[in-house]
């Protein structure tokens, strides 16, 4: 019941919306399933004094009434809908604390920087210079300011006693706008699968008055560690049910990089490519670029450094058609080398193609049997000849 009951304006907002579309639809609801039942009980078999007209084809007023009821009901479910739209968007910076305090120049406001990770969340402060681990606190009616993003797959940021559920996707940043009227700890979850370990990504969300809250950055400043490039990319490595962690410091810009996909040294950033792309490209000297394009998967990395094959590979953005390798004995057909239709053929070359065409021209020959299928040299006791 925290979606009917929650402790932030945005949210109650969204409840109430829930409840007056319920309201409305039930106007329509209600009286059709009593009609139903009066229907079947007045025109039982057993009544005589209901009146039978197998003439009846149409009725005016019963016409106005089936038509006109919805009809306003529609019109006034669309006209709640625009506006709510609009007034609850995630973006919208917030007009009101609650009902009674409209936001003025002197409403404190706190900035949240989010990242979803497998399989937990990541809490930038910015304006603190702290970061933290599936706990999130912010002072009491204060403005709440996220900027969120994820580090590989998409998934949804959702405290229901705050306000809805907000979308985060690698590379992209999305934005929600909220507050909290009361103290209290509450539920913080992702709503959106990702994985094994989804229904582990949950985290606290702490309401705390003013007071509190400075108590609680000073104590991630005194109990927390460092948070540069490198324990980022162990921190992003798939883990679940991961406990609270604390980073009294923060590399600059590392937020940006996450959402930049570069967090990586030696990657180009988005923003970056995007730049180039927008002047024209940069020619043939981008080639230089490619492997600062290559961007690795943290479930990739993790299952390469297992020695699980190829999934550690990392995801080149482009890959050329590979060459097709040189066979021997048809170095006259070496034009085709190049063709891309035959690029599938590139892990052939281990392969004695030599022996196999062969083997395929004379089905006698020891090894094969014309169809490809391998047999063994009969056991004569006899030499073969060169």
């Amino acid at each position: 019941m925290v979606v009917m009951s929650p402790s932030g304006d945005i949210a109650r907002q969204q409840a109430n919306l829930i409840i007056v579309s319920t309201v409305l639809m039930l106007l329509i609801i209600v009286p059709v399933l009593f009609l139903t039942l009066y229907f079947a009980w007045h025109y039982r078999q057993s009544n005589k004094k209901a009146k039978y007209d197998p003439t009846w084809h149409h009725s005016t007023r019963l016409e106005i009434v089936i038509w006109s009821a919805p009809l306003a009901i529609i019109i006034a479910l669309g006209a709640i809908t625009w506006i709510s739209t609009h007034k609850l968007d995630p973006y919208r910076p917030l007009d009101r604390i609650d009902a009674a305090r409209p936001v003025t120049a002197d409403t404190k406001s706190i900035a949240v920087e989010v990242v979803a990770l497998d399989w937990k969340w990541l809490f930038f402060y910015p304006e603190y210079g702290i970061a933290t681990v599936n706990e999130l606190a912010a002072p009491v009616d204060s403005q709440i300011k996220f900027k969120l993003t994820s580090s590989s797959v998409m998934n949804a940021f959702y405290v229901p006693a705050l306000a809805g559920m907000i979308y985060t996707m690698p590379g992209m940043q999305t934005k929600l706008h909220a507050v909290i009227n009361e103290a209290g700890t509450y539920e913080g979850l992702s709503a959106n699968y990702s994985g094994e370990g989804f229904s582990q990504m949950r985290f606290k969300f702490l309401g705390l008055e003013q007071g509190d809250f400075d108590q609680w950055v000073a104590n991630v400043k005194r109990n927390g560690t460092a948070l540069n490039r490198d324990s980022y990319l162990k921190l992003e490595k798939p883990s679940k049910a991961e406990p609270v962690r604390y980073y009294a410091t923060v590399q600059d810009g590392l937020y940006r990089s996450i959402l930049n996909m570069c967090a990586r040294e030696g990657q180009m950033c988005m923003e970056e490519m995007m730049m180039i792309d927008k002047m024209g490209g940069a020619g043939k000297e981008s080639q230089e670029n490619r492997e600062r394009l290559e961007f690795q998967m943290p479930e990739a990395e993790e299952a390469g450094a297992e020695g699980n094959g190829p999934l550690g590979a990392a995801i080149p953005v482009a890959d050329p058609q590979p060459a097709m390798p040189s066979m021997p004995g048809m170095s006259g057909m070496s034009g085709m080398s190049g063709m891309s239709g035959m690029s599938g053929m590139s892990g052939m070359s281990g392969m004695s193609m030599d022996n196999n065409m062969q083997n395929m021209q004379d089905p006698a020959r020891s090894g094969s049997d014309g169809n490809g299928q391998e047999t063994s040299p009969p056991d004569n006791g006899a030499s073969a000849k060169p």
